[in-house]
Parts: C-alpha cells; structure tokens; sequence
C-alpha cells in the first residue's frame, strides 16, 4: 500500500514542479473616450463633401484596446520557449481591428536564452519599434500613443505597421548594449523579393540615458504587389502603396525619477508612392500623378521633442512637438508639405491598473499645394478639409 502512495504524492510534485516552470497570461487594455475634433471631413475620402464639427465616442485615443495571451515554458539551462498572441478591437462596437485578423496585432513563437537573447518566428514589429518607439511619446510604449502620431505614421514608431513571415533575433543587454535583427520573407514563388523585409537596430542604456538607432527596409514590385509577403495590403498593414520602402532614424532619452526628456530624429522614403495610410484606409485620397510614374517619391523627415513630468505620483504632465518635412516628385507636379504638430496630456491615476485623461492635438500643415492628401489630419479622425485640425479627447484607460 505504501509504494501506489509515493508513486501518486510524487505524480504530484512532478506536475507541481512542471506546473511552476510554465505561465500563460492574459492580458489586455481597454481605451475608450470622447473626442471632438474642430474641422471634419464629411466623407473622410470625398474632401469636396464638406467639413464640420464632430462629437465621437472613440476608441484607442493613446492605445488601441486589445487582449493576448503571453507565455513561457521553462526549458532548463537558461533556456525558454516563449510566445505571443494579440489581437486588437473597437471598445466602442466590439468589432476587430487589424482588418478583421484574429491576432493581427502580433503572432509568434520562439526560443529565449537568458544569455543571448531571444529568436522569434511569425509577425512581429519591426526593430524602428522595437528600439525607438520607447524614447517617443507615440506609440504603445509612448505616454500619449496614437494621437501624438507623426503624420500617416510614416517612421511606423506607432506600430500600424507588421511584418509578416518573419525571424527576429533580439539579444540580452551587454554592458547596456542591445542589438537585433530580423528578415520577413515574400512566401511569393518566383517572387522572392517582392515583399520581403529586413530590419536592425541597436539600443544603449547607461543609468538615465537611452539611446537608440534602428533600420528597415521593405522591398516592393510598385507594378506587381504580393499581399501575402511581409507587408500585407489586405488588412490596412501597409503604411504605403508603391515600391520600395527605407524607414531609419536615432533617438535619445534622459529619466530623471518616472519623468523623462526625448529627442528623436526620422527618415522615411517610398518610390513610386500611390496611396499614403490614414486609419488602416486611403482615407486621404490616393496620391496625385500617374501610378507608378517614373522617378515618383515621396520622402518624410520628423524631428520630435517629448517630456513627461511626473508632480506626483499618481498624476503627470506630457507634452511634445513634432516639425514634418516632407518632399513630394511627381510626373504632374511637386509639393513640400510640412506639419507642426504639438500634443498636450494630463494623466491622472485611479489605481495601477486604470487612469483617466485629457489629451489634445493641434496640427497645422504648408506647402501642400492644394493636394487633399496633404490636408491636416489627426491619427485616424476624419482629416480636414483645409490646414489646419483641433482633436480633445477625455478618456478612461484600464490594464488588466
């Protein structure tokens, strides 16, 4: 009797120890506020519909709500298996976003070595994420997210943009050194290079300095695109319509306590551009000119300043400016839009998991030569009909 009660108290502890050496999380936030903005599109693709006011209940003011499941299995020796799936959807109606995908926020499987780093398979951001966004005030690792995004979210530093069928290697810090690189294929046969992408970076942390650089280049057929490759144009993935793309740009940021001091620097380009993203649409009316005319690009350069000031624990002030610069070639003429853009946020916490805010946008574009597309336009807001557009959103935002 005594050997059928060791053998089930040490199926027990084995489970237990199996048990111990595994975790899955769910987690998610949920982003939900009222925005008007001063100057709408009646139709957000028919700028000659007319303009107006707008009251909107809206989701994603600073972070788009979304749920995932994150886990890890312990391996031995250091080492993991590791995963992740994110979905993202509307508060306001329960809908997806992402176009509908199930997990189109990010899908992966990989391998983590507490030494070395960490290799990572399916779609996934891209190291202009990975090392920049998190020394800006856009994106999911900024304080004030999406509506502090740069114009079109051209630099991808707030994360519209995945790569898909990709390999992604991010090592462990050295010294305050990380450095990573990933390649996402086309899946295309005979079309190896149509739509395949590569990516590196590196980041620096010495006490309250961070520093940052980071690289990425999507390759394009403007004539013959591939929906499937890296970058999918059926869900809105595609930050453009055209050919090849290059995204670099450097970063710095100074923590004194919770607040900080960033200052970044973006270069963009896309050849032979037909459309510019605005909310997962061409919501801006396609580029004028013949599609794929010869010698057409179109190029951004985005500098931006942010703080964030902590007055106390529980409350805190941010704020930044971005000046876009931006050249325009076309077969029908040019243009050199440039965008001010400055944000202001209060952010006050209920608890560690929710928070209420304030946050407003005021953007203020020149140089578009009467191009709709160049009109002012705030994240995914119905863009404006002339140069100028005021967004105030008031928001509650809970983590769980």
């Amino acid at each position: 009797m005594r050997w059928p009660r060791i053998a089930v108290a040490a199926s027990l502890l084995a489970a237990g120890a199996a048990h111990a050496q595994s975790s899955v999380t769910l987690y998610g936030i949920i982003d939900t506020s009222i925005v008007y903005s001063n100057d709408a599109r009646k139709s957000a693709a028919n700028p000659s519909a007319g303009s107006a006011s707008q009251w909107q209940l809206f989701a994603g003011s600073i972070y788009v709500p979304r749920f995932g499941l994150r886990g890890s299995e312990d391996l031995g020796g250091g080492l993991s298996a590791v995963f992740q799936l994110e979905n993202g959807f509307n508060s306001v109606n329960g809908t997806f976003k992402n176009g509908g995908d199930l997990f189109g926020r990010q899908a992966w499987v990989g391998l983590s070595a507490s030494k070395y780093g960490t290799l990572t398979l399916g779609r996934q951001y891209d190291f202009m994420v990975t090392y920049l966004t998190p020394l800006s005030a856009t994106g999911s690792a900024g304080f004030a997210g999406n509506f502090a995004m740069h114009p079109y979210d051209n630099d991808n530093l707030n994360a519209d943009m995945r790569l898909n069928n990709s390999v992604k290697f991010a090592s462990a810090a050295f010294h305050g050194v990380k450095v990573g690189a990933m390649y996402a294929f086309s899946n295309q046969a005979g079309g190896f290079s149509n739509s395949n992408a590569y990516s590196a970076g590196i980041s620096y942390s010495l006490g309250p300095i961070n520093l940052a650089a980071a690289y990425l280049q999507i390759n394009r057929d403007a004539n013959s695109l591939n929906p499937t490759g890296a970058l999918s144009t059926a869900d809105g993935n595609a930050l453009t319509l055209g050919g090849l793309q290059r995204m670099y740009g450097v970063g710095a940021q100074y923590m004194f306590g919770k607040s900080s001091v960033g200052l970044l620097w973006t270069h963009t380009s896309t050849e032979s551009p037909t459309a510019l993203w605005f909310g997962g649409s061409t919501g801006n009316g396609p580029l004028p000119g013949p599609s794929n005319g010869a010698g057409n690009y179109i190029k951004f350069d985005n500098f931006e300043v942010n703080g964030r000031y902590f007055v106390r624990p529980d409350l805190s002030l941010g704020a930044s400016y971005v000046y876009t610069m931006s050249t325009f070639n076309s077969n029908t003429g040019n243009a050199f839009p440039h965008w001010n853009q400055v944000m202001a946020q209060v952010d006050y916490l209920l608890s560690k998991r929710t928070d209420v805010y304030l946050e407003g946008v005021y953007q203020r574009v020149g140089g578009g030569s009467g191009i709709p597309t160049f009109d002012a336009g705030i994240y995914t807001l119905n863009p404006s009909t002339g140069n100028k557009q005021v967004a105030v959103a008031i928001g509650l935002k809970h983590n769980f």
